[in-house]
């Protein structure tokens, strides 16, 4: 069974594949990516486009598992740098529970239900991390991670343009990074029971809006380079 190999636009995905898309939002479509036939999903940005756009390509395709490719930013340049490419062992959704006021995240058990609907006691319950094996699981769909650095990442709806918040948010979550969908895409492929794996390149330090501490083109590169490793048959 073939990779999907998903992103949130079609800027990155094709940076990532080294391919013209031209596909819709939303669509899944074949293509070959590096000697590798793939099926590739632009799921639009966001936590609601990427649920959306994963879980229906998930039930509707027999797939190896997911490959999610994109940009974030950084935490902390000194251990992830911009250019950098880090493969995600945790996604954290910081936003799902109750939020008191003033804090800079919610209370993810504040309103008494996991988000898989199991009850809270139980240890399959979900709440703001999902955690795996990043490695174990790529090579699960036949990739190859070796070298591939790691870091956890945080998923935001509205990405942080406030240098005092990224500091509150990486002082009480310690995460490398900051994205727009990961955890949306993990949460998808773990109700499936589907591997999967997050590539991400560092694009910008998170609490800066740009030019300054951004670099797009070079993190698209990166990723470029990074997919065509761990996707090389």
């Amino acid at each position: 069974m073939p990779v999907l190999v998903v992103a949130a636009t079609g800027m990155e995905l094709g940076s990532a594949l080294k391919v013209q898309v031209d596909a819709p939002q939303g669509r899944v479509f074949e293509l070959s990516a590096f000697g590798r036939p793939v099926l590739a999903l632009v799921t639009g940005i966001g936590v609601v486009n990427s649920a959306l756009a994963l879980g229906r390509a998930l039930e509707r395709r027999d797939v190896s598992g997911v490959l999610s490719l994109g940009v974030a930013g950084s935490f902390d340049l000194a251990a992830h740098p911009l250019g950098s490419v880090r493969l995600a062992t945790e996604e954290i959704w910081p936003e799902f529970g109750l939020l008191p006021s003033g804090q800079c995240a919610a209370d993810a058990r504040g309103l008494g239900f996991s988000l898989n609907g199991v009850a809270v006691s139980d240890e399959a319950a979900i709440f703001e991390r999902l955690v795996w094996d990043a490695h174990a699981g790529a090579r699960a769909m036949g990739l190859n991670p070796a070298g591939l650095a790691c870091a956890a990442s945080l998923t935001v709806s509205g990405v942080t343009a406030d240098p005092a918040r990224a500091r509150e948010l990486f002082q009480r979550f310690g995460a490398g990074l900051e994205n727009m969908e990961g955890f949306a895409l993990a949460y998808a492929a773990r109700l499936a029971g589907t591997p999967f794996a997050e590539l991400r390149a560092v694009s910008n330090a998170v609490g800066a809006r740009p030019p300054e501490a951004w670099d797009l083109p070079g993190a698209l590169a990166a990723l470029g380079r990074a997919a065509q490793q761990i996707l090389a048959p």
